[in-house]
């Protein structure tokens, strides 16, 4: 179980990372590359786990987000579904990619309004 102050030292460290790496001055460009990853994996992850335990609220996009999930689990990529009188896309997105940029290690999701016919 996670806390709000889990989620600050989390977004502390992922600061911290973020700095060394913009004051390394060095030759080796991926130097601090898997710790800002890491770093940025464990905020989403900590900060998605308060949203779902209600903790931190929720913003009416994410609100709205949650109920097209639960009422739509298997939608697909692009897929257009009809929710309480609009229409709305799944949408899908590379969040991390690996260090070759050829593979996708985390995807991002949401759903997009789309203008009615």
């Amino acid at each position: 179980m996670y806390t709000i102050e889990d989620l600050k030292a989390a977004r502390d460290e992922l600061r911290q990372w973020e700095e060394r790496s913009d004051r390394y001055d060095g030759n080796n460009p991926d130097k601090y590359r898997s710790d800002i990853r890491l770093a940025r994996s464990k905020v989403r992850l900590i900060e998605g786990h308060l949203k779902r335990a209600g903790q931190i609220a929720l913003t009416e996009k994410e609100a709205l987000e949650q109920a097209l999930d639960h009422a739509f689990p298997n939608a697909m990529s692009k897929e257009v579904v009809e929710f309480e009188g609009r229409r709305y896309q799944r949408r899908f997105w590379p969040l991390e990619k690996s260090r070759s940029r050829k593979t996708v290690t985390e995807w991002g999701s949401d759903w997009v309004e789309l203008p009615k016919k």
